[in-house]
């Protein structure tokens, strides 16, 4: 979420929606697992209820979105500074890039979770790592010569 009153509130919900249905788990699987999907799935409701559709555009160039870029040496960036510009990302690419970068899943995964095609989310990635890359080296002074 963009700020943390939002967050909180999702936190909450999700909370919620683990104790209502506590139940409902059946042991066959890890029970973080299970919260992490609710949490996830409240998460994902959240964002398309603050949009009257669902803000995933399901288009990807594969020509421009997965141009092989050198590896940059950065010097490190304060972990502050860098969680503002993640949660400075639009909606869809920061949701892509917590879920492949924090959660560990894998483009599978995410399309299904997300209802886009895999494309979509190689792509989301893409351009959320180049809007953050971008950031890091305009506050840095570097050049991506």
């Amino acid at each position: 979420m963009k700020n943390e009153d939002d967050a909180k509130d999702v936190f909450q919900e999700a909370f919620i929606v683990v104790f209502q249905k506590i139940n409902q788990f059946k042991f066959e699987g890890s029970f973080e697992g299970w919260m992490k999907r609710i949490f996830i799935n409240k998460l994902i409701e959240a964002l398309n209820k603050k949009k009257k559709e669902s803000f995933f555009l399901d288009v990807f160039d594969p020509d421009t979105d997965f141009i092989e870029e050198p590896e940059l040496d950065i010097p490190p960036i304060e972990q502050e500074k860098l969680l503002e510009y993640i949660r400075d990302l639009p909606d869809q690419y920061r949701t892509v890039f917590n879920l492949y970068v924090f959660e560990k899943m894998k483009h599978k995964e995410i399309a299904e979770l997300l209802k886009i095609s895999e494309g979509t989310s190689k792509s989301n990635l893409n351009r959320a790592k180049r809007i953050l890359q971008k950031r890091i080296l305009s506050i840095k002074n570097f050049k991506t010569a």
